[in-house]
């Protein structure tokens, strides 16, 4: 490919509106276009990184077994009714009607096509197991799409959907996509991608991991221990809390905290710390708006994953009206209506001489001790994990939370789908049973972001040469030199007569923006041609990160270029065959 051949625009200017460097470089370096809101065109470059990225999933899931298929874009909307989905999912689905009045969804997940395209095939136990994976198109109208393909409405995925006639079956296959995906990674060139435990969500299921790439730009919060390889989401890390006694017990008493709502105001004003308070935190449930009043030490925040897992539905932030009751600002666990469905964080287990709320407008009470004030409660995790909190693996308070970039995730489904969908199989014996699934989803346009989140300096991508839109780039400076021209078109003939993936730069332009393109398009191995290396009978062979820079006779220049192409690619590849 020559480069004045190549569709799409390389600017300077980063993009106002690109929040991230990938993104910005994305947009600069002529990958993707803008369409609308959380949807973007590819031009070529992506669309080649697009395509290596697949052919690496696609290599690692046949390497499994996998089989690969193809599920439609648009199912009706009574394939959802049938799982119970179509009304437990918001509005990220996109439901629509066809011309006939028919009820459609864009499919935005699709394990009940899965389940629907083998139902009728998996009716005995001899069938299993199996696995079947597509790589499509999907829609998920995210309210709050941001930056760039990280965080997209429309998108590309790998999404694989495994069968099994036992729990045992599963959790041994769900280990070999276990692994399988970290050779994925590993050879798209992050290697560093980690593994974390995490929260099942819409997905359901009972064990789930995510894969995250490490990055301070990352949507996701990861609780990691410095001291073990505990490693989760926050949205499911188990938060430890020990409370110290403090010895004697204070009295209870009621307090005047005059226009003293928050703990912050609350905890300054009696001089203690927030350690020292029992804070509420008001939801209502989505459905009824019935409130939820969660009470949990000061120094902590709810977890709403968590929270919402534990009362099988989902919450948003409470409002609290002159006539619920509720004293806002003022809310404490004695004295409440009953009626109000309350529950208590385990970070207040054991805590002793807390400032608690009245319920009362500008009343406090210090001194308050749950087991002696209220009686036995129940306690249960809903708080987030902390920076330098307890391990719930090794005990030490060496948690970190990081940031990352969710690029892929795995499932134990169970029988979620299998059941509500009514596949069975029948067993050696005739009887009926419902398969035990798992599911297993890398985003394919949010990995290559991820790559160039990992992977670029202030000048553009560093490509990894298994992913990069071509392996070598040619940079014939004075094109309107005949000996430079002459022998640049020949080394370009002969690499692609080699089967090397090529982009050559032949225009009459500056050496420095010629490079700067170069730079944007990211190509692992630059080779530059000029008048005055020719003169000394030399080519200069670079790579991207800088790492190699030689000059190497213009004879051995081919050979050299065709080593090198072979030399990085066993590096990667070698990372992932030792996994």
């Amino acid at each position: 490919m020559k480069i004045d051949r190549l569709v799409g625009e390389r600017f300077k200017e980063r993009p106002s509106d690109a929040v991230v460097d990938s993104h910005a470089l994305m947009l600069r370096g002529g990958y993707m276009k803008y369409v609308t809101n959380g949807v973007f065109s590819q031009y070529a470059p992506l669309k080649r990184i697009s395509k290596k990225i697949e052919d690496i999933i696609r290599k690692e899931m046949d390497a499994i077994d996998g089989q690969e298929v193809l599920f439609p874009v648009v199912m009706p909307a009574s394939l959802w009714e049938e799982s119970g989905r179509y009304m437990s999912v918001g509005k990220e689905l996109m439901r629509f009607t066809d011309r006939n009045g028919s009820g459609l969804v864009l499919g935005m997940t699709h394990e009940e096509a899965a389940v629907q395209l083998v139902r009728e095939y998996g009716q005995s136990y001899t069938k299993y197991p199996f696995m079947i994976y597509q790589i499509q198109t999907k829609f998920r109208d995210e309210a709050r799409p941001r930056a760039g393909l990280i965080r997209v409405r429309e998108f590309t995925m790998k999404d694989a959907y495994s069968f099994h006639t036992s729990q045992e079956d599963l959790e041994k296959y769900y280990m070999e996509c276990y692994k399988a995906y970290q050779k994925i990674f590993a050879r798209a060139g992050v290697p560093e991608v980690i593994t974390v435990k995490s929260d099942s969500g819409m997905m359901g299921g009972s064990v789930s991991h995510e894969y995250m790439l490490l990055t301070p730009i990352g949507e996701d919060s990861i609780a990691i221990c410095t001291e073990c390889d505990y490693r989760a989401n926050m949205e499911a890390a188990d938060n430890i809390v020990i409370n110290e006694s403090k010895g004697e017990l204070e009295e209870l008493k009621k307090v005047h905290t005059p226009d003293q709502k928050t703990i912050e105001e609350v905890s300054a004003f009696l001089g203690k710390s927030q350690e020292d308070t029992c804070k509420a935190v008001v939801y209502q449930k989505n459905m009824t708006d019935e409130y939820v009043i969660v009470f949990l030490r000061g120094d902590f925040e709810v977890n709403e994953t968590k929270l919402t897992n534990l009362l099988g539905e989902a919450v948003h932030p409470g409002e609290v009206t002159p006539d619920s009751g509720i004293a806002a600002g003022f809310i404490g666990p004695m004295g409440l209506d009953s009626s109000l469905t309350v529950i208590f964080d385990s970070s207040l287990k054991g805590a002793e001489n807390l400032i608690c709320g009245a319920n009362e407008a500008d009343y406090h009470y210090t001194g308050f001790n749950i087991e002696r004030d209220l009686g036995k409660v129940e306690y249960n995790d809903v708080a987030k994990i902390t920076e330098g909190g307890i391990c719930p693996v090794c005990g030490k308070k060496t948690i970190t939370v990081k940031r990352g970039i969710e690029v892929g995730n795995i499932f134990q489904l169970g029988t979620k789908y299998s059941k509500a969908m009514n596949m069975t199989y029948y067993d050696s014996e005739g009887n009926a049973h419902y398969p035990i699934m798992g599911c297993y989803g890398i985003g394919v346009g949010r990995l290559a972001a991820s790559v160039c989140e990992a992977r670029h300096d202030d000048y553009g991508p560093i490509w990894p040469i298994t992913i990069a839109p071509w392996e070598v780039h040619i940079c014939c400076v004075r094109s309107d030199d005949e000996e430079a021209h002459g022998f640049a078109d020949a080394l370009y003939k002969e690499l692609e007569n080699k089967g090397v993936e090529v982009m050559y730069d032949d225009r009459n332009i500056r050496a420095g923006a010629m490079f700067s393109d170069a730079d944007l398009l990211g190509i692992p191995i630059r080779v530059i041609v000029s008048p005055r290396n020719l003169k000394d009978g030399i080519v200069e062979i670079n790579s991207r990160d800088k790492t190699i820079q030689m000059k190497v006779p213009k004879e051995t220049a081919l050979r050299e270029i065709i080593d090198l192409i072979a030399e990085m690619k066993k590096e990667i590849n070698d990372i992932a065959d030792s996994i």
